[in-house]
């Protein structure tokens, strides 16, 4: 094999692809990548058995056709470091050379044939959804779902998937949130009331795909997998298995107190008072009165912050307590100027809702 890269486009690909690719793995060949260069274009691959992508490199001039399989991380070292426009890939029986202006590097390969074959090619879709659409409701769900949970189901997030609507929901058993992503084209009704769990990897590399907002992802379901494929990229997912609570179930139906809110202004008051709370307490009292709500946080052997806000409301008195940083990564990825904060007492969830299709919900906590 030897191909001749655009040097740009090559880190660009490699930076994507060796994202998934595992520092320590007992199986060696699970740290590096494939290339392949064939009558379809050349393409770098990798996995890690649970996702793989496919990236498919259009500046690249193929001398001759072959497949090799090197270390991600000094190929992409070396990438990265060039100062060459161009570099050339060449392949003999044990090593891959790769060559720039003044420089050369050898490196021993694997053999191809050995190489995983998780990432499959490009299927018909089951559904389309531009990518901005997407990578909005990755980016207002993926922070409410669990970083790592003995219930697996908490460890992704859910797509639920109606005739017009596919609502995206993250949860880690204290908090959930709620993105609706609104479909052009009306999903066929063998799909309706589908429901599977995304791992939180793969919406990662959703956010991460580059290119115009209104290119389409296409997605296909197929078995207990995914297929993503926008543009130049294709990802292979594993789904999760297990049950995603009904999430329905737990939505508070009383919360008969509103107050529309400035989303910045809330932000900037949460993130004052929790300046001075300690690692211990880890929370920040907010009481709304009579036009007015009080941030306020505390730490014993430091002080203590008030922040005071004016605001529209006239209701009885309440005292409520909130882990600020589920306030604050809540309110960051909200993308209208106001919300409503809707509750009922202290003891009970509140219910933060933005627009006709983001709603997050948090449990109170003692301060």
């Amino acid at each position: 094999m030897k191909i001749r890269f655009n040097r740009v486009s090559l880190q660009e690909a490699l930076g994507f692809v060796a994202s998934i690719v595992p520092s320590k793995s007992p199986k060696p060949i699970l740290q590096c990548i494939k290339i392949t260069a064939d009558e379809r274009g050349v393409r770098i691959s990798s996995t890690d058995l649970e996702v793989g992508i496919n990236f498919r490199i259009i500046q690249a001039e193929v001398d001759s056709p072959g497949a090799i399989v090197v270390p991600a991380a000094k190929v992409n070292a070396i990438v990265r470091e060039s100062i060459d426009d161009v570099l050339e890939f060449e392949s003999d029986d044990a090593e891959v050379h790769i060559r720039g202006n003044d420089s050369h590097f050898s490196i021993y390969s694997h053999l191809p044939e050995q190489y995983p074959e998780l990432v499959c090619e490009e299927v018909e879709s089951d559904l389309g959804i531009p990518l901005s659409l997407l990578q909005e409701g990755v980016e207002q769900t993926l922070f409410a779902a669990a970083k790592e949970s003995s219930k697996y189901a908490f460890n992704g997030v859910l797509w639920e998937i109606e005739e017009t609507v596919l609502n995206l929901v993250g949860t880690d058993g204290r908090r959930l949130v709620r993105k609706m992503v609104h479909l052009d084209v009306p999903m066929a009704a063998n799909f309706i009331g589908k429901r599977v769990i995304v791992p939180t990897k793969t919406m990662t590399l959703i956010d991460r795909i580059g290119g115009a907002g209104n290119v389409i992802v296409g997605v296909r379901f197929y078995d207990n997998h995914l297929i993503l494929s926008c543009g130049d990229v294709l990802i292979h997912s594993n789904l999760i298995e297990g049950n995603f609570p009904r999430y329905q179930d737990i939505l508070p139906d009383n919360n008969d107190k509103k107050i529309l809110l400035n989303t910045d202004a809330v932000l900037s008051a949460v993130r004052r008072a929790a300046l001075l709370v300690s690692e211990d307490s880890k929370s920040i009292k907010v009481a709304i009165g009579k036009g007015v709500m009080v941030f306020s946080g505390r730490a014993p052997e430091t002080g203590d912050a008030q922040v005071d806000m004016a605001v529209e409301y006239d209701g009885p008195s309440i005292d409520i307590g909130f882990d600020p940083s589920y306030l604050i990564e809540g309110l960051k990825v909200i993308k209208e100027d106001q919300f409503t904060l809707e509750l009922c007492d202290n003891e009970r969830p509140v219910l933060i809702r933005a627009g006709q299709s983001f709603m997050y919900l948090i449990m109170p906590i003692e301060y």
